[in-house]
Protein backbone atom coordinates (compact mmCIF):
# COMPACT_ATOMS: atom_id res chain seq x y z
CA UNK A 1 0.00 0.00 0.00
CA UNK A 2 1.49 2.90 -1.23
CA UNK A 3 0.47 6.33 1.89
CA UNK A 4 -0.07 9.85 0.37
CA UNK A 5 0.30 12.38 2.90
CA UNK A 6 -2.29 15.55 2.19
CA UNK A 7 -2.30 19.25 3.03
CA UNK A 8 -4.45 18.54 6.50
CA UNK A 9 -2.03 15.73 7.53
CA UNK A 10 -4.08 12.87 6.44
CA UNK A 11 -2.41 9.64 5.67
CA UNK A 12 -4.60 8.02 2.51
CA UNK A 13 -3.51 4.27 1.87
CA UNK A 14 -3.77 4.27 -1.47
CA UNK A 15 -3.52 0.61 -3.36
CA UNK A 16 -0.99 1.05 -6.65
CA UNK A 17 -2.39 -1.25 -9.44
CA UNK A 18 -0.15 -4.05 -10.25
CA UNK A 19 1.96 -4.29 -13.98
CA UNK A 20 -0.13 -7.67 -14.74
CA UNK A 21 -4.26 -5.70 -14.24
CA UNK A 22 -2.88 -2.25 -15.71
CA UNK A 23 -1.13 -4.40 -18.77
CA UNK A 24 -4.79 -5.89 -19.18
CA UNK A 25 -6.27 -2.69 -18.62
CA UNK A 26 -4.26 -1.02 -21.57
CA UNK A 27 -4.90 -3.92 -24.06
CA UNK A 28 -8.70 -3.64 -23.64
CA UNK A 29 -8.51 0.04 -24.40
CA UNK A 30 -5.97 -0.30 -26.94
CA UNK A 31 -8.15 -2.13 -28.88
CA UNK A 32 -11.32 -0.26 -28.55
CA UNK A 33 -9.17 2.61 -29.78
CA UNK A 34 -7.11 1.10 -32.78
CA UNK A 35 -11.12 -0.55 -33.66
CA UNK A 36 -12.44 2.88 -33.77
CA UNK A 37 -9.37 4.12 -35.68
CA UNK A 38 -9.74 1.68 -38.25
CA UNK A 39 -13.13 1.87 -38.79
CA UNK A 40 -13.09 6.03 -39.19
CA UNK A 41 -10.18 6.07 -41.59
CA UNK A 42 -11.93 3.19 -43.88
CA UNK A 43 -15.16 5.97 -43.52
CA UNK A 44 -12.47 9.25 -44.41
CA UNK A 45 -11.01 6.80 -47.33
CA UNK A 46 -14.49 6.75 -48.93
CA UNK A 47 -15.18 10.32 -48.05
CA UNK A 48 -12.01 11.88 -49.28
CA UNK A 49 -11.61 10.00 -51.97
CA UNK A 50 -11.67 13.07 -54.18
CA UNK A 51 -9.10 14.75 -52.11
CA UNK A 52 -5.05 15.52 -53.52
CA UNK A 53 -2.37 13.82 -51.39
CA UNK A 54 -1.74 16.51 -49.45
CA UNK A 55 -5.50 16.85 -48.04
CA UNK A 56 -5.40 13.07 -47.53
CA UNK A 57 -2.09 13.32 -45.58
CA UNK A 58 -3.77 16.13 -43.48
CA UNK A 59 -6.80 14.04 -43.13
CA UNK A 60 -4.89 11.04 -41.65
CA UNK A 61 -2.69 13.33 -39.04
CA UNK A 62 -5.87 14.60 -37.58
CA UNK A 63 -8.09 11.61 -37.60
CA UNK A 64 -5.19 9.74 -35.92
CA UNK A 65 -4.75 12.62 -33.31
CA UNK A 66 -8.11 13.25 -32.52
CA UNK A 67 -8.94 9.22 -31.85
CA UNK A 68 -5.54 8.31 -30.59
CA UNK A 69 -4.68 11.07 -28.31
CA UNK A 70 -7.88 12.89 -28.16
CA UNK A 71 -10.29 9.98 -27.67
CA UNK A 72 -8.27 8.38 -24.31
CA UNK A 73 -7.74 11.96 -23.26
CA UNK A 74 -11.21 13.17 -23.22
CA UNK A 75 -12.55 10.21 -21.95
CA UNK A 76 -9.83 10.31 -18.85
CA UNK A 77 -11.01 13.65 -18.20
CA UNK A 78 -15.13 13.32 -18.27
CA UNK A 79 -14.96 9.89 -16.41
CA UNK A 80 -12.13 11.36 -13.56
CA UNK A 81 -9.58 8.65 -14.16
CA UNK A 82 -11.58 5.38 -15.76
CA UNK A 83 -11.23 4.54 -19.09
CA UNK A 84 -13.10 1.31 -20.66
CA UNK A 85 -9.94 -0.53 -20.02
CA UNK A 86 -9.54 0.69 -16.59
CA UNK A 87 -13.27 0.23 -15.51
CA UNK A 88 -12.99 -3.35 -16.47
CA UNK A 89 -10.20 -4.02 -14.34
CA UNK A 90 -11.17 -2.02 -11.22
CA UNK A 91 -8.34 1.24 -11.86
CA UNK A 92 -9.00 4.22 -11.73
CA UNK A 93 -6.04 7.37 -12.10
CA UNK A 94 -5.81 9.30 -9.29
CA UNK A 95 -3.58 12.40 -8.50
CA UNK A 96 -0.31 11.93 -6.37
CA UNK A 97 -2.80 13.06 -3.23
CA UNK A 98 -5.20 10.82 -4.24
CA UNK A 99 -7.62 13.31 -5.46
CA UNK A 100 -9.64 13.39 -9.26
CA UNK A 101 -7.26 14.05 -11.97
CA UNK A 102 -8.18 16.97 -14.72
CA UNK A 103 -7.67 17.94 -18.11
CA UNK A 104 -4.07 18.57 -17.58
CA UNK A 105 -3.50 15.44 -16.10
CA UNK A 106 -4.67 13.74 -18.76
CA UNK A 107 -3.90 15.56 -21.44
CA UNK A 108 0.08 14.92 -19.94
CA UNK A 109 -0.56 11.44 -19.94
CA UNK A 110 -2.29 11.10 -23.60
CA UNK A 111 0.73 13.15 -24.88
CA UNK A 112 3.47 11.01 -23.29
CA UNK A 113 1.94 7.81 -23.76
CA UNK A 114 1.97 8.40 -27.81
CA UNK A 115 5.71 7.78 -27.63
CA UNK A 116 6.11 5.32 -24.29
CA UNK A 117 2.87 3.07 -25.64
CA UNK A 118 1.55 3.73 -29.36
CA UNK A 119 5.02 4.20 -30.83
CA UNK A 120 7.10 1.34 -28.85
CA UNK A 121 4.00 -0.88 -28.17
CA UNK A 122 4.09 -0.24 -24.49
CA UNK A 123 7.83 -1.31 -23.48
CA UNK A 124 8.91 2.06 -22.43
CA UNK A 125 5.75 2.22 -20.32
CA UNK A 126 6.36 -1.25 -18.55
CA UNK A 127 9.77 -0.74 -18.35
CA UNK A 128 9.11 2.31 -16.24
CA UNK A 129 6.23 0.76 -14.42
CA UNK A 130 9.22 -2.31 -13.35
CA UNK A 131 11.28 0.48 -11.93
CA UNK A 132 9.09 2.55 -10.11
CA UNK A 133 8.25 1.45 -6.79
CA UNK A 134 4.96 2.85 -7.01
CA UNK A 135 4.14 1.37 -10.37
CA UNK A 136 4.41 4.50 -12.22
CA UNK A 137 4.66 5.15 -16.09
CA UNK A 138 6.54 7.81 -17.23
CA UNK A 139 3.32 9.64 -18.26
CA UNK A 140 2.57 9.25 -14.77
CA UNK A 141 5.86 10.55 -13.64
CA UNK A 142 5.16 13.92 -15.56
CA UNK A 143 1.30 14.41 -14.54
CA UNK A 144 1.85 13.62 -10.84
CA UNK A 145 -0.78 10.95 -11.33
CA UNK A 146 -0.87 7.29 -10.11
CA UNK A 147 -3.03 4.35 -11.07
CA UNK A 148 -4.43 2.64 -7.93
CA UNK A 149 -6.92 -0.07 -7.21
CA UNK A 150 -10.76 0.98 -6.89
CA UNK A 151 -12.18 -2.29 -5.58
CA UNK A 152 -11.09 -3.09 -2.73
CA UNK A 153 -12.33 -6.39 -1.06
CA UNK A 154 -14.98 -5.64 1.99
CA UNK A 155 -12.94 -7.29 4.40
CA UNK A 156 -9.99 -5.37 4.30
CA UNK A 157 -11.96 -2.03 4.92
CA UNK A 158 -12.23 -0.56 8.15
CA UNK A 159 -15.87 -0.21 9.49
CA UNK A 160 -17.28 3.45 10.19
CA UNK A 161 -17.72 3.71 14.27
CA UNK A 162 -21.19 4.45 14.95
CA UNK A 163 -22.12 7.97 16.18
CA UNK A 164 -23.28 8.31 19.77
CA UNK A 165 -26.74 7.28 20.74
CA UNK A 166 -27.45 10.87 21.82
CA UNK A 167 -27.49 11.65 18.30
CA UNK A 168 -29.12 8.48 16.34
CA UNK A 169 -32.11 9.82 14.57
CA UNK A 170 -31.32 13.78 15.31
CA UNK A 171 -31.05 14.32 11.56
CA UNK A 172 -33.72 12.61 9.64
CA UNK A 173 -35.02 15.38 8.26
CA UNK A 174 -31.80 16.63 6.53
CA UNK A 175 -31.60 17.13 3.02
CA UNK A 176 -28.21 14.88 1.51
CA UNK A 177 -29.42 15.08 -2.17
CA UNK A 178 -26.51 17.56 -2.58
CA UNK A 179 -23.67 15.91 -0.85
CA UNK A 180 -20.77 14.96 -3.16
CA UNK A 181 -19.38 11.33 -3.11
CA UNK A 182 -15.77 12.58 -2.85
CA UNK A 183 -17.25 14.45 0.49
CA UNK A 184 -18.79 11.48 1.56
CA UNK A 185 -15.40 9.21 0.67
CA UNK A 186 -13.40 11.90 2.66
CA UNK A 187 -15.23 11.72 5.27
CA UNK A 188 -15.59 8.38 5.76
CA UNK A 189 -11.35 8.12 5.57
CA UNK A 190 -11.95 10.41 8.34
CA UNK A 191 -13.78 8.85 10.29
CA UNK A 192 -12.10 5.16 10.02
CA UNK A 193 -8.64 6.96 10.62
CA UNK A 194 -9.80 9.55 13.33
CA UNK A 195 -7.72 7.27 15.74
CA UNK A 196 -4.11 7.73 13.79
CA UNK A 197 -4.56 11.20 13.83
CA UNK A 198 -2.62 13.78 15.05
CA UNK A 199 -5.39 15.38 17.96
CA UNK A 200 -5.00 19.25 16.72
CA UNK A 201 -4.62 18.12 12.91
CA UNK A 202 -7.84 15.52 13.04
CA UNK A 203 -9.72 18.15 14.72
CA UNK A 204 -9.01 20.85 12.22
CA UNK A 205 -9.85 18.24 9.67
CA UNK A 206 -13.20 17.23 11.45
CA UNK A 207 -14.13 21.17 11.54
CA UNK A 208 -13.36 21.35 7.95
CA UNK A 209 -15.44 18.70 6.49
CA UNK A 210 -18.41 19.23 8.98
CA UNK A 211 -18.02 23.40 7.42
CA UNK A 212 -18.07 21.65 3.77
CA UNK A 213 -20.63 19.38 4.88
CA UNK A 214 -22.79 21.90 6.86
CA UNK A 215 -22.75 24.28 3.47
CA UNK A 216 -23.68 20.86 1.84
CA UNK A 217 -26.79 20.50 3.51
CA UNK A 218 -27.66 23.79 4.59
CA UNK A 219 -27.87 22.58 8.54
CA UNK A 220 -24.52 23.83 10.77
CA UNK A 221 -23.48 20.90 13.48
CA UNK A 222 -25.67 21.20 16.48
CA UNK A 223 -24.35 23.63 19.07
CA UNK A 224 -21.99 21.75 21.52
CA UNK A 225 -21.22 18.88 19.59
CA UNK A 226 -18.15 18.01 18.46
CA UNK A 227 -17.35 18.30 14.52
CA UNK A 228 -16.39 13.95 14.36
CA UNK A 229 -19.43 13.41 16.13
CA UNK A 230 -21.59 15.42 13.58
CA UNK A 231 -19.85 13.41 11.26
CA UNK A 232 -20.89 10.28 12.11
CA UNK A 233 -24.24 10.95 12.72
CA UNK A 234 -24.59 12.05 9.42
CA UNK A 235 -22.99 9.14 7.83
CA UNK A 236 -24.74 7.14 10.22
CA UNK A 237 -28.71 9.04 8.99
CA UNK A 238 -27.23 8.17 5.68
CA UNK A 239 -26.35 4.32 5.79
CA UNK A 240 -29.72 4.09 7.51
CA UNK A 241 -31.92 5.47 4.41
CA UNK A 242 -29.53 3.57 2.16
CA UNK A 243 -30.96 0.31 4.31
CA UNK A 244 -34.39 1.50 4.07
CA UNK A 245 -34.51 1.01 0.37
CA UNK A 246 -33.19 -2.24 0.82
CA UNK A 247 -34.99 -3.37 4.07
CA UNK A 248 -38.18 -2.69 4.36
CA UNK A 249 -39.66 -1.10 7.41
CA UNK A 250 -40.52 -3.20 10.59
CA UNK A 251 -38.41 -6.87 8.48
CA UNK A 252 -36.55 -6.47 11.40
CA UNK A 253 -36.24 -10.16 13.68
CA UNK A 254 -36.53 -9.59 17.31
CA UNK A 255 -33.28 -11.14 19.72
CA UNK A 256 -35.47 -13.74 21.22
CA UNK A 257 -36.75 -14.48 17.73
CA UNK A 258 -39.70 -12.14 18.06
CA UNK A 259 -40.45 -9.62 15.29
CA UNK A 260 -39.78 -6.13 15.85
CA UNK A 261 -41.46 -3.20 15.09
CA UNK A 262 -38.08 -1.49 14.12
CA UNK A 263 -34.67 -3.06 14.01
CA UNK A 264 -30.83 -2.20 14.14
CA UNK A 265 -30.15 -2.63 10.46
CA UNK A 266 -26.67 -3.47 9.56
CA UNK A 267 -25.42 -1.95 6.45
CA UNK A 268 -21.19 -2.90 5.13
CA UNK A 269 -20.68 -3.67 8.62
CA UNK A 270 -21.90 -0.59 10.31
CA UNK A 271 -25.18 0.62 12.67
CA UNK A 272 -27.33 2.13 10.24
CA UNK A 273 -30.99 2.61 12.01
CA UNK A 274 -32.11 1.57 16.09
CA UNK A 275 -35.37 0.65 16.10
CA UNK A 276 -37.83 0.48 18.40
CA UNK A 277 -38.83 -2.24 20.91
CA UNK A 278 -40.40 -5.43 19.46
CA UNK A 279 -43.94 -7.33 20.59
CA UNK A 280 -42.17 -9.61 23.04
CA UNK A 281 -39.92 -6.64 24.73
CA UNK A 282 -36.61 -7.35 23.21
CA UNK A 283 -35.29 -5.29 20.59
CA UNK A 284 -35.28 -6.20 17.26
CA UNK A 285 -32.40 -6.38 15.43
CA UNK A 286 -32.81 -6.87 11.36
CA UNK A 287 -29.45 -9.32 10.97
CA UNK A 288 -26.80 -7.48 7.70
CA UNK A 289 -23.15 -8.48 7.58
CA UNK A 290 -22.07 -7.55 11.33
CA UNK A 291 -25.04 -9.24 13.69
CA UNK A 292 -22.92 -8.91 16.86
CA UNK A 293 -21.91 -5.50 16.43
CA UNK A 294 -25.36 -4.23 15.65
CA UNK A 295 -26.15 -6.16 19.20
CA UNK A 296 -23.91 -4.54 21.44
CA UNK A 297 -24.84 -0.95 20.09
CA UNK A 298 -28.82 -1.85 20.42
CA UNK A 299 -28.43 -3.15 23.95
CA UNK A 300 -26.42 0.43 24.79
CA UNK A 301 -29.17 2.20 23.86
CA UNK A 302 -32.21 0.22 25.43
CA UNK A 303 -30.39 -0.97 28.24
CA UNK A 304 -29.04 2.69 29.69
CA UNK A 305 -25.61 1.99 29.57
CA UNK A 306 -23.26 5.35 29.62
CA UNK A 307 -23.55 7.26 26.34
CA UNK A 308 -20.85 7.50 24.54
CA UNK A 309 -19.80 3.87 25.11
CA UNK A 310 -17.55 1.96 22.11
CA UNK A 311 -18.38 5.05 20.08
CA UNK A 312 -15.27 6.82 20.78
CA UNK A 313 -17.57 10.43 21.39
CA UNK A 314 -18.23 12.12 24.78
CA UNK A 315 -21.91 13.53 25.24
CA UNK A 316 -21.91 17.32 25.42
CA UNK A 317 -21.97 18.42 28.90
Amino acid sequence: MSEVVTGDAVVLGLRPARLPSRALALLIDLVVVWTAYLLISIGLVFASASLDEAAMTAVSIASFLLVLVGGPVAVETLSHGRSLGKLACGLRVVRDDGGPIRFRHALVRGLIGVVEILMTFGVIACIASLVSARGRRIGDVFAGTLVVRERVPVGRTAPVPPPPPWLVGRFAQLDLSAVPDALWLGIRQYLTRMGQLDPEAGRALAERLADELAARTGTPPPPGVPAAAFLAAVVHERQARDARRVVPAGAGVGAGGVAGGGGASVLAGSIVSVGAVGAGGSAGVAVGGAGASAARSAAEVGEGLPRGSGTGFVPPA
